[in-house]
């Protein structure tokens, strides 16, 4: 019996695949970076084929590095960055526009726009979401409006949309396959999360033709199996769930009040709400976390663009660092970021400010400050807008005081400590920090029998390490009060 899961990640900066044992054990990584794409200021753009072509890349590799072979494997499990938005072509399958990359803002002065005519109300009573470019609706708006003919082709329904997760589906099937889950459908402003399906009022509102839409299924579901002429063996591809939805199955965070933090290109608290769909009064986001045999579990999320997106531009925009690992023995090199704030509001500044023009800064720089000083502020602004994020829920009536982290950053003991310090809050390191993909390989061992229950995977839920908040409470207000008003700075 084949008892390995290939669990598929796209993510924003990279492509990644994870081959699990049916315990959750890491078997094989299969990795590659790919190119980012900045056209104009507030653009961000990925190329459909290289995304493809990382991704099947990703997938071999990593079976390679199990040292199975592809029979072995009893399904796939898509998870993806959100938002991103992709056409193209049904017969081709050609891409009539780079994928625009949830960070892209284009679309903001069309959003005030549709603010100001008093939309937002009732676009949030119906998607949990607020009016944002990050969402995939203006996007896809955008395309249809501004790439010759796109528009003309929709309406003749000639053409296809796909957040990546459908995209990549599309691709593994041959284009047998256009479907996409709850959870990253109720990213997109179309899809009315309360009544589980494309509405059309909104659809309307954004002048989307009905026909570029994917069929919304479960979390785990049967999506189609992958053509053998791409890993070696028919492959049913057996969940798609959005990246930060992955990451909370991952954590078994199954119940009500529970809640993850996930570490990667941007930050994402998300808190399982069950069957209840919370309506935020501080701006933070009502979601799918996940649809199971048609139930659907709800959660409250706050959404930061940039955290270990800052990091990187330490590396490749400043060049202040050879890698990311450097950031931790820099930060403890110094007693203290010297009155330094980091506000990385590259592309805008998420929950629960929702700003899309603010802008990055460094804010307090002396003659005496260095590169050490630079990187600690840059993971401390981490912690302050995860900070931002919790006082938001706690607004709405959550007390979180244990979190489970996760994410690429997390493996810096620095940052999860000056995290549990910021928050006065127990944060949970689990053993396995590859929780996004291991989410989607579980969803998709649980629609192929290999898992029995959501118990089942709790149970295989293992932590790693505790940390414990160790500073002092004016020292933790005082540091966090010199970042609302850095935050101030870059919005006046």
């Amino acid at each position: 019996m084949a008892t390995y899961l290939l669990a598929i990640d796209q993510g924003t900066t990279s492509s990644r695949a994870i081959v699990f044992d049916n315990r959750g054990k890491i078997c094989g990584v299969g990795q590659q970076e790919f190119t980012q794409h900045y056209p104009k200021d507030g653009w961000v753009e990925h190329d459909p084929e290289e995304i493809w072509q990382t991704t099947l890349a990703s997938c071999k590799a990593a079976i390679t590095a199990a040292a199975i072979t592809a029979d072995q494997i009893a399904g796939i499990g898509i998870t993806n960055q959100r938002e991103t938005t992709l056409v193209w072509d049904r017969k081709t399958g050609a891409p009539v526009y780079p994928a625009i990359v949830w960070q892209d803002r284009r679309t903001a002065d069309w959003i005030s726009q549709l603010k100001e005519q008093g939309l937002e109300g009732t676009v949030n009573k119906r998607t949990g979401l607020l009016l944002d470019p990050y969402f995939s609706g203006s996007k896809l708006a955008w395309i249809l409006d501004n790439v010759p003919g796109a528009r003309q082709r929709a309406d003749a329904g000639e053409l296809a949309f796909g957040t990546v997760d459908c995209y990549l589906l599309w691709r593994l099937t041959g284009g047998r396959e256009h479907a996409t889950d709850a959870s990253n459908a109720s990213r997109t402003l179309l899809f009315n999360i309360h009544r589980q399906c494309w509405d059309e009022d909104l659809l309307e509102m954004f002048n989307i033709p009905a026909s570029l839409l994917p069929a919304v299924k479960n979390s785990c579901d049967d999506f189609g199996v992958a053509d053998a002429s791409l890993l070696g063996a028919e492959l049913p591809i057996a969940s798609l769930i959005g990246d930060q939805q992955a990451a909370t199955v991952g954590q078994a965070c199954f119940k009500p009040g529970m809640a993850k933090s996930t570490y990667g290109t941007g930050c994402f608290v998300m808190l399982n709400t069950g069957n209840r769909a919370l309506t935020s009064t501080n701006r933070l986001l009502t979601t799918v976390a996940y649809r199971i045999n048609n139930e659907v579990c709800y959660a409250l999320e706050g959404s930061i663009f940039m955290a270990g997106a800052a990091v990187q531009w330490l590396r490749d925009g400043l060049k202040l660092i050879g890698s990311a690992a450097e950031t931790q023995a820099l930060a403890e090199s110094v007693d203290s970021a010297n009155g330094v704030f980091m506000v990385p509001a590259f592309t805008g500044l998420g929950a629960p400010y929702w700003d899309p023009d603010a802008r990055g800064a460094i804010l307090g720089l002396t003659r005496d400050t260095g590169i050490a000083h630079i990187a600690r502020a840059t993971l401390e602004s981490v912690c302050y807008q995860t900070r931002d994020l919790l006082e938001a829920m706690a607004g709405d009536g959550a007390d979180i005081q244990h979190l489970r982290v996760d994410g690429g950053m997390v493996v810096n003991d620095w940052l999860v400590q000056r995290l549990s310090d910021t928050l006065a809050c127990h944060c949970q390191r689990p053993a396995v920090t590859e929780t996004t993909a291991l989410g989607a390989a579980y969803l998709a061992g649980l629609q192929l029998g290999l898992y029995a229950s959501l118990d089942e995977i709790a149970d295989m839920w293992r932590e790693e390490r505790s940390f414990m908040p160790a500073m002092s409470e004016i020292d933790r207000e005082t540091r966090y009060h010199g970042w609302k008003k850095a935050v101030a700075r870059v919005r006046s």
